[in-house]
């Protein structure tokens, strides 16, 4: 089986600009890995993306958005990231069940323990080897947002204290597991960053 790696961290965290950047290195090293994102990567998650990132569905129930994040992960788990870890390759993703935790879980409110069951459910317990969370505050990320320009969807919308819980629903599950998750400082300079994170992943391939 090949590596599972998972980026999280709250809007504007820049974990799509990094792992572009590590999937490029590893390629150019050599190591088989593909770069791929929740919601979405695959036909049917990208149908379901659409739906969630909507924002003119702002009346979207929290459970209906909880289990629609679980139904898009199934399909990706099975079509894209379970063949691909059969084959040895490396699956850097851009969220996956850690982001419901903390979005749905914490920051929704409807607990941890309940979407982790939801989800568990859909990845049959599927877990990644590694996730790197990378941690910058709620205000910087949104700032970050503000300032460049990738479209606007649903969650950017939501007031500063959603973002605030999500961010510290992270650290929550940063505590709950940190043989996993791995708190990158996303404060320091985009090379100091990536430097950190190709450090741990390289060190984990080269392990296994």
């Amino acid at each position: 089986m090949g590596l599972f790696v998972t980026f999280e961290g709250g809007e504007g965290s820049g974990k799509t600009t990094l792992i572009n950047r590590l999937h490029d290195e590893m390629v150019a090293l050599n190591f088989p890995a593909i770069k791929t994102r929740e919601p979405g990567g695959n036909k049917i998650s990208e149908q379901i993306r659409n739906i969630i990132l909507d924002v003119e569905n702002n009346e979207m129930d929290y459970r209906t958005e909880a289990l629609l994040y679980a139904a898009s992960r199934r399909q990706h788990l099975t079509e894209v990231i379970l063949p691909a870890l059969k084959q040895g390759k490396t699956v850097l993703c851009d969220r996956f069940l850690d982001s419901s935790l903390a979005y749905q879980g914490y920051a929704r409110g409807l607990g941890i323990d309940n979407v982790y069951r939801i989800n568990l459910y859909a990845t049959e317990g599927i877990m990644p080897d590694i996730t790197i969370y990378i941690d910058v505050s709620p205000q910087e990320g949104l700032n970050r947002i503000s300032n460049s320009h990738r479209e606007v969807d649903r969650l950017d919308l939501e007031n500063s204290t959603f973002h605030a819980k999500v961010h510290e629903g992270y650290l929550k599950l940063a505590e709950m597991f940190p043989e996993r998750i791995k708190v990158i400082d996303g404060a320091r300079s985009l090379d100091e960053i990536y430097l950190n994170i190709k450090t741990i992943v390289l060190a984990q391939l080269r392990k296994g």
